[in-house]
């Protein structure tokens, strides 16, 4: 038993497949919205929400001196790396600029980089003090 949850690949496996099954719930229940119509908040917030709790691991397992590798790669490789998306991110940018609009796609980039910098900035704070 000890060698399945010590194996890698099955942590990063397991991590990615709950994360990228959260991505994939988020973004079908934000888009019955008004908010998944008019703009890619679905993205927004699981990158944001992804940023954080990376931080979050990656403070708390720097603060004790590197921290466990099974959890960095079950949550930040696998968890994390499976709920957001760079590529989504850039699709949903590049279509909000072939329909001409021009001011949603810079709001989607400066909404992303931000708030993820500030999530992250958290996380990590706060997992430093844990």
């Amino acid at each position: 038993m000890r060698a399945i949850l010590t194996n890698p690949y099955l942590l990063v496996l397991v991590g990615g497949g709950v994360g990228s099954l959260l991505r994939y719930q988020t973004a079908r229940w934000l888009s019955a919205t008004v908010l998944g119509v008019v703009f890619p908040s679905a993205i927004l917030l699981v990158n944001v929400a992804a940023s954080g709790v990376l931080g979050l691991v990656l403070g708390w397992a720097l603060a004790r001196s590197g921290g466990s590798d099974e959890l960095r790669l079950l949550v930040g490789v696998g968890f994390c790396g499976g709920l957001s998306t760079f590529s989504t991110f850039s699709i949903d940018t590049l279509l909000l600029l072939q329909q001409g609009r021009w001011g949603a796609a810079l709001v989607n980039i400066t909404l992303n980089v931000i708030c993820c910098l500030l999530a992250s900035m958290a996380g990590f704070w706060l997992g430093s003090k844990l």
